[in-house]
Order: structure tokens, then sequence, then C-alpha cells
């Protein structure tokens, strides 16, 4: 599992030029899932992130966590984070989780993360998606299950 957190001052995805979801700052989540990836995963994922200090604080120290910044959340799935360019010009994504189960875990993730944030905004999984945001920073933080959890 992979999560691409970035830090924004705001962010947006549309779907089909209708905005999907919206915050200010807080993190622009994308979410990658594969083969093997379950809830135990996602969950050890889900709780790094929201501990992670990356806000400035009032001496300007990356101190803060998003709970502590009053922070949102838009979380958005991306299989593209399971790319494999290491044969060729055209990436592989055979690595990535089959879509029906990603959406299941996808889901998951959305429904943990609600639970312990005020706000938290989506995409919607599989849709083709337009993500504009302003960087705060910037700052982005690639969180990957096989460095954090080690097999």
């Amino acid at each position: 599992m992979r999560f691409v957190i970035q830090c924004v001052s705001e962010a947006s995805v549309k779907i089909d030029d209708e905005i999907s979801g919206q915050i200010g700052r807080g993190f622009l989540v994308f979410v990658g899932l594969g083969e093997g990836d379950d809830e135990a995963i996602a969950d050890k994922l889900i709780d790094k992130m929201l501990r992670l200090r990356i806000f400035q604080d009032e001496n300007g120290k990356t101190n803060l966590n998003l709970e502590q910044v009053e922070g949102e959340l838009l979380v958005v799935s991306q299989f593209t984070l399971y790319a494999d360019c290491r044969k060729g010009n055209r990436p592989s994504f055979t690595n990535a989780m089959e879509p029906s189960r990603a959406e299941e875990l996808y889901d998951y993730i959305v429904a943990e993360l609600k639970k312990q944030n005020a706000v938290v905004e989506t995409g919607e999984f599989g849709a083709d998606m337009k993500v504009s945001l302003i960087n705060d920073g910037p700052f982005t933080i690639i969180l990957d299950s096989n460095e954090i959890m080690p097999k």
C-alpha cells in the first residue's frame, strides 16, 4: 500500500467538470493499493499518516499534525502508484490490486478516516479525475507499507 501525501493550502478533484471533493488546509492523499494489502496494513498507514508532524508551528518548525491544525483530507485512489517501469517504456500494473477488491479497501480507508477526522472528501474510485492543488511548502511524503511494515 502506498500513500502519497501532499500538504496543501487547498485542493479539489473534479469528475466531468463537477467538483467531487474539495478541501482547504490539509492533506491531499493519493492511495495506491497492491496485491496482498489488507485492512491491517491500511490501519497502520492511516495511523502513521494522521500522526505525521509536518505542519509548521508558531516557530516555523515542522511540529504539528493534521488534527492540531484542524486539517482536512482529500483522498484520491490512484492505482498508477504501482506502476512498474523497470522494463521497456510502457508501465506494467500487474502489482496493483484487482479493481473490485481495491475499491472495497479504498472504501474501508475512507470510512476509517471519517471516524478520525472532521472533514474527509474524496474523488470517485476508477473515475477519470482532474486534481487541482496548491502545495504548502511544498511538502510531500510517501508512505509505503513495504518500508513501514517490512515482510
